[in-house]
């Protein structure tokens, strides 16, 4: 004979109390959206795993509680086993190729040089990298490129396995660079036919393995290397660069106008050397001003991803191999990138569940 709280309890009576608890990204409650697995039920015991869009999602810890608690006000349920999880959604491929093994492709853009793109393209593939997902960085910048010396293998020497190029890797992500395949004082005097065929090697000729988000470090402004990526791929968004000062402000509206051309979703504008604040200080200094990027962002209804202090320490640590995040994960800049990590997170899984909604209603 079954017990009362063995009678009482069902399956679709966890799944009804789950479908109360909402992604706040997604405006989608987590039974919907197929977040919601492997239920079981033992007298007043009840298991069940929840898989989340993002090992990086924002709202993890909101997530987890609620579902939690939503179980457990359930009449004759005493205790609550949850196992959480996490598994990046792929891209659809809307007509054009996509690239083996990798889910989601972020373009870092910025309308003009020196705002700090490479530091940000850097600081967000370690961030994703150290808040759980699989990470690459591909340095699409074939003429200048940095991004070795910045992630700390400038050394490495490229070796190829089944006649594929095997990326370096450090601080848990895997780098690709122009800069592996010539000497440091070469210049590359390149016209854009050259500069397509690297992009489109550097894309498929290398051993990247099963990625979560591949982060591709753009060169500034909008001329070949730009176009290549966009019609060699489908790209998940563009991050784009900006700081505060008006002429980057311009820049940056341009970068955005190129993504609106090229059909390619914005993520979001992230505001670098927002300000300056001294160690031990409570002072903030504006020295480029403050806020442009924000604004940018509300005037074009795009997300604001965040601001990033301006610190020495960034500086050093990307002349050193050690973006700051890795070099010094609990300092305020490194917080500001892990937040940015999250919002770039959770725009990807937005943009995705976009494209899965229009195709369902073609």
């Amino acid at each position: 004979m079954l017990g009362a709280n063995e009678n009482k309890l069902n399956e679709e009576q966890i799944r009804k109390a789950l479908s109360t608890v909402m992604d706040p990204d997604l405006n989608i409650d987590v039974v919907t959206l197929g977040m919601i697995s492997d239920i079981k039920i033992t007298g007043s015991k009840v298991f069940f795993k929840l898989t989340l869009t993002t090992p990086a999602c924002p709202v993890k810890e909101r997530l987890e509680g609620e579902c939690q608690d939503a179980v457990k006000a359930l009449d004759g349920v005493e205790e609550v086993e949850m196992e959480s999880a996490a598994q990046v959604a792929g891209q659809r491929r809307n007509g054009k190729e996509p690239v083996n093994g990798i889910k989601q492709i972020i373009a870092v853009t910025s309308g003009k040089g020196g705002v700090g793109k490479s530091t940000v393209s850097c600081n967000l593939a370690v961030a994703l990298a150290k808040l759980g997902a699989k990470v690459g960085l591909l340095d699409a910048d074939i003429t200048g490129p940095n991004i070795p010396l910045m992630m700390g293998v400038d050394a490495y020497q490229p070796t190829a396995k089944d006649n594929r190029i095997v990326p370096a890797e450090n601080h848990g992500v895997k780098c690709i660079s122009m800069a592996f395949f010539v000497s440091q004082d070469t210049p590359l005097i390149w016209r854009g036919p050259m500069l397509d065929k690297a992009i489109k090697q550097f894309l498929r000729d290398v051993e990247w393995g099963e990625l979560d988000y591949l982060i591709v470090d753009m060169p500034p402004g909008t001329g070949d290397a730009q176009l290549t990526m966009v019609q060699a791929t489908q790209l998940s968004g563009g991050v784009i660069v900006t700081t505060p000062q008006d002429v980057a402000l311009l820049d940056g509206r341009k970068g955005l106008a190129m993504f609106s051309q090229m059909e390619v979703p914005i993520l979001g504008f992230v505001e670098n050397m927002s300000y300056f604040q001294p160690k031990g200080s409570s002072e903030q200094y504006e020295i480029f001003g403050r806020g442009g990027g924000k604004r940018l962002a509300e005037e074009h209804q795009v997300p604001f991803l965040g601001e990033i202090p301006l610190d020495p320490e960034v500086r050093i640590g990307g002349d050193q191999g050690v973006p700051i995040v890795a070099g010094d994960p609990d300092c305020a800049v490194s917080k500001a990138f892990i937040e940015i990590a999250k919002q770039v997170a959770a725009q990807v899984s937005i943009q995705s569940r976009a494209e899965v909604a229009t195709a369902a209603a073609v």
